[in-house]
């Protein structure tokens, strides 16, 4: 399953994402970070991070950078200051 998940994020990323506008206010991208979620936690736990970041991924939201977690954690965790590296579209 989890290769099936990973295979689906990176046919988003290589087929669907450069036919778009770049939208992703964080470093990395939501496609990038979900990826690395799911190889470092697992299915479930990487795609609970990664929906967990797409909700946030919006102009309401500060954005920057933002690495997926040492530790996994069903909690949001304030990870110091946040470094500005937002995307010029």
């Amino acid at each position: 399953m989890k290769k099936l998940v990973l295979k689906s994020i990176d046919f988003y990323r290589k087929h669907i994402s450069p036919a778009t506008p770049p939208k992703c206010i964080y470093l990395p991208t939501c496609s990038s970070y979900t990826y690395e979620a799911v190889e470092k936690f697992g299915v479930f736990k990487g795609l609970y991070l990664g929906f967990r970041r797409f909700i946030r991924c919006n102009p309401l939201h500060k954005g920057g950078y933002d690495p997926v977690p040492e530790k996994f954690s069903f909690f949001v965790h304030k990870q110091g200051k946040n470094k500005q590296h937002r995307r010029s579209v």
